[in-house]
């Protein structure tokens, strides 16, 4: 089964979360109420450098994901 690139969730146990699902390499959950990022994966100190560079780009577009999700919601 494919996935797609980001998925929204929500808990009700965390009622002012907002979470984006990155489901491709590296994949991460990112809690937009406080931007705090939990990585799925295990990284080398390798992986960890050049994980640094991309991190900023990965969580730039979980966050345009969600208010192009949101826009569509609103029409």
């Amino acid at each position: 089964m494919e996935f797609p690139k980001f998925l929204l969730g929500d808990n009700t146990d965390y009622p002012t979360a907002i979470f984006v699902v990155h489901t491709d390499y590296p994949r991460f959950i990112i809690n937009l109420e406080n931007d705090e990022v939990e990585w799925l994966e295990d990284f080398t100190k390798e992986d960890e450098e050049e994980l640094e560079a991309e991190a900023e780009n990965l969580i730039e577009l979980a966050t345009e994901f969600y208010d192009r999700e949101v826009g569509r919601y609103e029409e």
